[in-house]
């Protein structure tokens, strides 16, 4: 049994809820006091709370990719000696960041003076800077391209907000008035973590307190370590393709090798392909984030996640790959598609260690969609949800995110009155699901009427190569993007693009749906029925064309 430093099971799992909450109150903090709907309506954000050896403690349920590759902006602020009353900010992917439109903010918790932990909020802002609207241009070849880059910096020292800095970086983003706000936002949610432990040292004292963050980690260190031990030993090996970096079409590879040594797991990358000249690279951070998501699907879901669930966990990809790139390499893409596409990966390779544990192939991408005034005056910026792959015991979910990330969507109401946009279609995509035993979830359509002149920047995945079904299941069918300039007919684009277009442009997403899970004529005639009158299949032939 765990040492966890003489605190009793009843004051631990009391310790641990006080722990989470500080982390959900804080994320209720950020998206309450934001302005933009990215964060307010999507909640393309996340928060959590470290110790002060910047081991996670616990986190907020937000988005797997920013929270699984938060250690790595906490160490890189440890590096700069951090003090009570500091706010560090920090979004540069090759010192602790993920890509650029990501703003970390980190800050000591002390309330008496000593620093006990860290403050961590993430948040994704509509933009940063950059050659396009919304920072994400799909051609870009350098890290420059993608917007303002951003060390560890002190953003409040002592205290005292570097206004300097803040009027610089204001400066280099469109929409000034929106990022000031949320950039308040993000500061408010590191200040309420302060206040909550604070209230927790008076109920417990501070010793307390200290020994409680060791004991929550010692505690799901031994839970996922036995959890990884019920898995059969070996090696297990899986690749897969990305459809192209936006400078070129070409496929690229990803392999992965993930050993199972009892109560560890190494997970080593090497045979992937080289960075790309493209914006697809990923840092190892957002590799490191997609694995430790995947170990946290197969293994016990009611493990509290944190440091601990780490620890068991060995993440390896060679210097100068697509999954551990070298600056300046750009990288907006690689944390949004890359990142799906590390998930599907280790999904399959494990999916002979644990077969009823892994799901067919969701849709493996954000289908991320950015729309901009050329003039800076909107950046709307979306992920569009997809098909869940149909699990060893129900169907996949419809319409949903699929993998490493976990917003919602933006309503149509909201969308409507922030933005010069008008939605004309949004529905499940009828018939993409693939067959099976239990069907994969179905796509979904938006489809967008742009009412001003603007730039359109499209990084999706999974629009040639079809998300897979298991032990005999269809694939999903894939995705599509089109573009409607007024007065044309409506034409196929690239999964990777930005182009100017005119007003009255209608721009539409399909989104894959999921594969199937299992011999699709061992699918009831019950279920066959139901899935008819949903609206899923077509009466013909249990396959309909696009909603």
């Amino acid at each position: 049994m765990t040492d966890t430093g003489g605190i009793d099971p009843v004051t631990l799992e009391v310790l641990r809820n006080q722990f989470e909450s500080v982390a959900d109150e804080m994320g209720q903090v950020l998206i309450r006091g934001a302005y933009s709907p990215n964060i307010t309506e999507r909640q393309d954000c996340s928060t959590a709370i470290f110790d002060a050896d910047g081991r996670m403690v616990a986190q907020a349920e937000h988005i797997p990719v920013h929270l699984g590759a938060m250690p790595e902006a906490v160490d890189a602020v440890l590096d700069h000696d951090p003090a009570p009353g500091d706010v560090f900010i920090l979004n540069d992917p090759f010192a602790g960041g993920t890509h650029l439109p990501d703003v970390t903010l980190v800050s000591p918790i002390a309330p008496r003076e000593e620093i006990i932990g860290y403050a961590v909020s993430r948040a994704h802002h509509a933009d940063i800077g950059g050659m396009t609207p919304g920072s994400m241009p799909a051609g870009a070849e350098e890290i420059y391209q993608e917007g303002l880059r951003l060390p560890p910096t002190r953003l409040v020292d002592a205290g005292e907000r570097n206004e300097e800095l803040f009027s610089l970086i204001l400066a280099n983003v469109r929409n000034p008035d929106q990022r000031r706000a949320d950039f308040r936002a993000q500061l408010a949610s590191t200040e309420r973590a302060e206040e909550r432990i604070a209230d927790l040292i008076d109920d417990h004292g501070y010793d307390r307190v200290r020994d409680g963050f060791d004991a929550v980690i010692d505690y799901s260190r031994e839970r996922i370590q036995d959890s990884i031990a019920e898995l059969p030993d070996g090696t297990y090996r899986a690749s897969d393709v990305l459809e192209g970096d936006g400078v070129t079409d070409d496929d690229i590879e990803i392999q992965a090798a993930v050993t199972i040594d009892g109560a560890t797991i190494t997970v080593d990358f090497a045979g992937t392909a080289e960075q790309v000249a493209g914006n697809l690279n990923a840092p190892l951070s957002v590799a490191k984030s997609a694995v430790y998501f995947v170990i946290r699907c197969i293994t016990d879901p009611e493990i509290p996640p944190n440091h601990g669930c780490y620890e068991p966990v060995t993440v390896e990809a060679p210097e100068g790959c697509l999954l551990n790139p070298s600056p300046p390499a750009a990288v907006v893409g690689g944390n949004v598609e890359t990142s799906q596409r590390v998930t599907d990966v280790v999904f399959l390779a494990l999916a002979e260690a644990a077969p009823d544990r892994v799901p067919a192939q969701g849709q493996g991408t954000m289908n991320n969609l950015i729309i901009g005034g050329r003039g800076g005056d909107f950046a709307y910026y979306e992920t569009i949800g997809g098909g869940f792959g149909g699990r060893a015991s129900a169907d996949g979910m419809d319409g949903v995110q699929v993998g490493m990330t976990n917003t919602l969507n933006t309503p149509v109401e909201a969308l409507e009155a922030e933005y010069p946009l008008r939605v004309e279609r949004y529905a499940l995509r009828s018939g993409s699901g693939g067959d099976g035993t239990h069907r994969g979830g179905l796509g979904l359509e938006r489809r967008l009427r742009v009412q001003q002149d603007a730039t359109v920047s499209l990084l999706t995945e999974r629009r040639r190569h079809a998300p897979q079904g298991v032990d005999g299941g269809e694939p999903g069918l894939t995705g599509e993007n089109l573009l409607q300039l007024p007065g044309e007919s409506e034409k196929s684009v690239a999964a990777k693009t930005t182009v100017d277009v005119p007003a009255d442009t209608v721009v539409t997403v399909r989104t894959p749906g999921g594969g199937g899970h299992g011999d699709p004529g061992e699918r009831n005639a019950t279920k066959r029925e139901q899935d008819r009158i949903d609206g899923k299949v077509d009466d013909e032939n249990e396959r309909g064309g696009d909603a």
